[in-house]
């Protein structure tokens, strides 16, 4: 038995995937979700094989949950999000359904999953996902995060500075440090250009926090932060910040 989730705010949308799967008696749905929030303490819980999965949401839309997951199912996502857009992922995911979508274009997403079907490549096709940029616009406006066992949405205004950490990004604010699984370069492309800078292939800094540079030794040089932080600047990265401040 083959488990399976339905996440979408629309009740009615729910309805419709929860009847057309009723013809697969070996895919079972465990639960329909009405949020991202819930979505992801549903994942965790059952551990899906497939999940349906609507884009625009409250809370989180459907990236910003697939963010949140550790272990990937397979995902067919049912939307209204513009065809085009979707071009961006359609490779990675197994498949869309562009709402209102027809029982036969249904049967054929299904069926894509059941030849397709493999832990691994459920595994790639979701890093691949979460690594397109600026899929949604509030996504350049905030960071959604796992702490410990919640959800916390942080507001970009509040980010001081970004770190490389191994395969993680730390995100810090004045309220702390928290991990998120990303690359530099994901922020680097997805951060307003305006707000916040590369300095450093470690450091990505926000302009608002600047105070002033400070000259090191050999032509090197450092930011520091309104916090007291001293973040170092790459050669590069010292020419790209004194452009962007116009200096």
């Amino acid at each position: 038995m083959n488990k399976c989730l339905i996440i979408d705010d629309e009740p009615l949308a729910r309805s419709i995937v929860a009847e057309y799967l009723q013809e697969y008696p070996s895919i079972e749905v465990v639960q329909e979700c009405g949020d991202g929030f819930e979505g992801v303490k549903a994942i965790m819980q059952h551990q899906p094989d497939l999940i349906f999965l609507d884009i625009q949401m409250p809370k989180i839309n459907g990236f910003e949950m697939l963010e949140l997951v550790d272990k990937a199912p397979a995902v067919i996502f049912t939307t209204a999000f513009d065809e085009y857009a979707l071009k961006a992922f359609e490779a990675s995911a197994v498949d869309y359904l562009l709402k209102p979508f027809s029982k036969d274009r249904f049967n054929a997403a299904v069926h894509k999953w059941q030849e397709q079907r493999s832990a691994a490549s459920a595994e790639s096709k979701l890093q691949q996902l979460t690594d397109i940029p600026v899929k949604q616009p509030e996504e350049q406006i905030r960071i959604v995060v796992k702490a410990g066992n919640n959800i916390r949405i942080i507001p970009v205004s509040d980010v001081q500075y970004l770190e490389a950490y191994d395969d993680y990004v730390k995100i810090h604010t004045k309220d702390g440090m928290f991990l998120k699984k990303k690359t530099m370069s994901y922020y680097e492309d997805t951060l307003a250009t305006d707000q916040f800078v590369r300095v450093h292939r470690s450091y990505i800094l926000a302009l608002s926090q600047l105070t002033r540079i400070e000259p090191l030794e050999k032509d090197n040089h450092i930011a520091l932060l309104k916090s007291g932080i001293r973040i170092p600047l790459s050669k590069s990265g010292y020419t790209r910040l004194r452009s962007v401040l116009g200096l």
